[in-house]
């Protein structure tokens, strides 16, 4: 399997190669070549494989030759080994909790996953990797934990200062050793554009090896397909696929379900749920694609104005809108609505949603009311004690702390303070020799 640039065709790498530049040189996202299809026989035989079997199965294509079979197969089982239980709410509608992981949020899956690809891969080379990377809220936990002590890979993860919740927070400035947090006074957005500048500096580039490990890289967002399939492995009514409803900030998270979707898993209908952050349902009304500054909401993990992974959902699509509005619906759900959707769900059914997920909920609810017989599951992205201050006050209720998260409370944070400055991150990224020697 080769990737190519969705800057320049012309343009191409392997699994390794990309996982390793993250970015393509033209600052392009690496997509494809081609679009493997299911194996026949898999969606017949889905419920009686087991969660490695099945990740297994749909990641060797995308690896191709770069990673021995054994060795892929060690990945994926270390990738997948907590679980991923879809659970009901209503009579139509179904949670997907991604949230049993170490960090307790989806993100873990990518972040486990491409850690442990470059683990591997930096073993071959002459020069230590430095991952950097930008976070709106759970990616800076998860590869965090994901990459700690991975011998040959440094770190550095930029985030909006006062703009993740206090439990993301202790997740990435709490660990140290190769990990390192930059506080930056700004937005996701501007931590994003840092990434991405920071990549096509000439001077860095000669003495750092850069990649990153947002879902712009191919092994952070590839392995997020794998949940689709946990979801239909357990989904009753295997005749009537289901509807998904996607919380969506970077947008890499429903490109692998459409990734999937057109590898030949049965899905009726995608949604991408949106907060205030509504650059794509304007865009699906409109056809005007038009980026905007992110706005700040209680669903801050989606708070992204200009989605990176959007480039790649129009590639699977040729560029045809009309294509992907018959596969895709998006609803912009705001703050109000989400408070009155954590209190009506916890009110009904004592289910406690994050914001992420009330999101996810809302959105799903009305396209349902439009379409009677359907219906179909959202992804619940994270625990709700991420989001304990916003939901409390919601639901009248104290959410039980986990031991995990209990234990980083008492850490000591540490980050780097800095403004949104492309020659201060340089400076610092040179000064501090980020370079690990092999």
């Amino acid at each position: 399997m080769n990737y190519y640039s969705t800057g320049n065709k012309s343009i191409t790498a392997d699994f390794r190669e990309a996982a390793i530049q993250g970015q393509a040189p033209d600052k392009g996202l690496y997509f494809p070549e081609t679009i493997p299809q299911l194996p026949k026989g898999f969606l017949e035989a889905v419920d009686t494989l087991s969660k490695e079997e099945l990740s297994f199965t749909v990641m060797k294509p995308y690896v191709g030759d770069t990673i021995s079979d054994a060795d892929l197969q060690n990945i994926v089982a270390e990738t997948v080994n907590f679980p991923f239980p879809l659970v009901p709410i209503t009579d139509v509608i179904s949670t997907l909790e991604l949230f049993h992981g170490p960090t307790l949020a989806f993100k873990d899956v990518g972040a486990r996953f491409m850690s442990r690809c470059l683990g591997h891969f930096v073993k071959s080379r002459d020069k230590g990797v430095t991952v950097l990377v930008a976070t709106s809220g759970d990616t800076g936990g998860a590869v965090a934990n994901g990459f700690y002590n991975v011998e040959g890979v440094n770190v550095v993860i930029l985030y909006p200062s006062g703009k993740v919740s206090l439990t993301q927070e202790v997740q990435l400035t709490t660990l140290g050793k190769n990990i390192t947090a930059i506080e930056v006074d700004g937005s996701f957005d501007d931590c994003q554009q840092l990434v991405k500048n920071a990549f096509m500096d000439d001077e860095l580039r000669k003495a750092l090896f850069l990649t990153s490990a947002n879902s712009i890289n191919v092994a952070r967002w590839l392995p997020q397909q794998l949940y689709y399939f946990f979801a239909y492995q357990q989904w009753n009514d295997k005749k009537q696929a289901p509807v998904v409803s996607v919380p969506s900030g970077n947008f890499g998270n429903i490109c692998a379900g459409l990734l999937a979707y057109c590898s030949g898993l049965p899905v009726a209908h995608f949604i991408a749920a949106c907060n205030a952050n509504d650059t794509v349902p304007q865009f699906l009304r409109s056809g005007v694609y038009a980026a905007k500054p992110s706005v700040a909401t209680l669903s801050n993990a989606m708070d992204v104005g200009n989605p990176s992974n959007f480039v790649r959902i129009m590639e699977l699509f040729q560029q045809q809108l009309p294509s992907l509005k018959n596969v895709l619906t998006s609803y912009s759900i705001t703050d109000a609505e989400t408070k009155e959707t954590i209190k009506e769900v916890f009110d009904k059914t004592n289910y406690v949603l994050n914001p992420h997920g009330a999101v996810g909920y809302l959105a799903l609810k009305r396209y349902l009311q439009q379409n009677k017989n359907a219906s179909g599951f959202f992804l619940e992205t994270a625990h709700p004690v991420k989001f304990y201050d916003a939901i409390e006050p919601v639901i009248g209720q104290k959410i039980a702390i986990p031991e995990s998260i209990a234990a980083l409370l008492k850490q000591k944070k540490t980050s780097i303070r800095m403004r949104p400055d492309d020659g201060e991150l340089k400076s610092l990224l040179l000064e501090r020799s980020f370079q690990l020697q092999a």
